[in-house]
């Protein structure tokens, strides 16, 4: 499969369909996801980007039936991480000497990951690539999200490349911002952003605001997942500039697992205080031992505060909670309250280990979180309606 993106640039990547799973585990992709190469056909031939590994023969077939390899005369590596850089190695060795325009840190990477020693030309910031009448231009964007992460602009078409960032985990036929749910597309860019970019946002700021003050003219943003922009992609980056500050919605999300139910019923009795306190407030509930991981940290990144739920199990607290704990220090996320709360029979110490992560995690703790022993009674669900509309004061 190929199609014509732009006048001479072409689509050459994967849609893989089937994919659910992502980094191993790490993330989950219920629209499955793309694997976006582009081919440059001027006076020049650049190859921007492969596709993940187990489709490189697949990719290199396909290729051979839109251009003679021979013919293509440079490659352009901006992310060298596997789904990206995949099936170079089939690709070069069709075309071992064909030059590969990266970044020092990414040819020191490929180098790493494929043990080869290929043609690398090391690329900066404002140095281009000439393709005739058209040039590339490349902007190194360390960290975003990899160290050797870099963009690369088509002067003429005016098409950034973006790589990793713009992009989202999402399979469609129409491959078009402009011909999808809106809905869902950027419910898919908000999850991708949450879970991927969320540390290095002050780093997103920092560089859409210096590829901002190139003042290039902006008419599509390709990028190397999901969907490509092209009707008003102004919008995608304006939406990263307001989700890298900081970002928060009027909400609440009650994160929680449970053994026999107890926690669960303190969660939907805070939950009910909570509105109580405050209607206008959006408040969310979630199992974490039946929801997705990342549509949760989506949830969080959306919150101006959290509550987290566990019992106590073995002097400490329930795997699922624990979990997420770990990816949210990872995360690094600012400015968002928090609190803890949870049922226990004999020791209790869940409510104190996940106020210490949460404050570790970067959440400023508002209170000594809510302790409760066996199965709230009455009066407990009081205790608990009554700590949600406490827990809404002190925001």
């Amino acid at each position: 499969m190929s199609f014509t993106v732009k006048n001479n640039v072409h689509w050459v990547g994967k849609i893989d369909w089937e994919l659910r799973k992502f980094h191993g585990d790490e993330y989950s992709t219920h629209k499955g996801s793309s694997y976006n190469s582009y081919l440059i056909k001027e006076d020049k031939v650049a190859l921007i980007d492969t596709v993940w590994g187990p489709f490189a023969k697949e990719y290199v077939e396909n290729l051979e039936q839109i251009i003679d390899l021979k013919k293509i005369d440079y490659i352009v590596a901006c992310h060298s991480e596997n789904d990206h850089s995949g099936a170079l190695p089939e690709l070069m060795r069709h075309i071992p000497q064909t030059p590969i325009y990266c970044t020092k840190n990414g040819a020191k990477i490929l180098k790493g990951l494929y043990h080869q020693d290929w043609n690398f030309q090391i690329v900066k910031t404002g140095d281009t690539l000439s393709l005739g009448n058209k040039e590339l231009t490349f902007v190194s964007a360390p960290m975003l999200h990899w160290p050797d992460s870099m963009f690369a602009y088509l002067s003429g078409d005016e098409i950034l490349f973006s790589n990793d960032a713009f992009g989202q985990h999402y399979t469609s036929e129409f491959m078009f911002n402009d011909r999808v749910d809106q809905a869902e597309l950027f419910q898919e860019c908000i999850k991708y952003y949450a879970n991927i970019l969320t540390p290095f946002s002050p780093l997103v700021i920092k560089k859409i605001n210096e590829v901002l003050s190139f003042n290039l003219p902006l008419d599509m943003i390709c990028t190397s997942h999901g969907i490509i922009w092209r009707d008003n992609p102004a919008q995608i980056v304006e939406k990263y500039m307001e989700w890298a500050n900081n970002y928060q919605e009027n909400q609440i999300t009650i994160l929680y697992d449970t053994m026999w139910n107890s926690t669960r019923t303190m969660a939907e009795q805070i939950a009910a205080g909570i509105k109580e306190a405050d209607s206008q407030i959006a408040v969310k509930l979630y199992n974490l031992a039946k929801t997705d991981k990342n549509d949760a940290i989506t949830e969080v990144f959306k919150s101006k505060a959290i509550l987290l739920g566990s019992s106590t199990i073995n002097n400490g607290i329930l795997v699922h909670v624990a979990s997420l704990l770990e990816e949210m220090q990872g995360l690094k996320f600012k400015q968002k309250k928090a609190g803890a709360f949870g049922s226990y029979g004999w020791s209790g110490e869940a409510v104190k280990i996940m106020q210490e992560r949460l404050e570790k995690s970067g959440f400023e703790t508002i209170d000594q979180g809510l302790r409760m022993t066996w199965v709230p009674d009455e009066e407990s669900k009081l205790a608990c309606r009554e700590y949600g509309k406490a827990f809404v004061a002190g925001l």
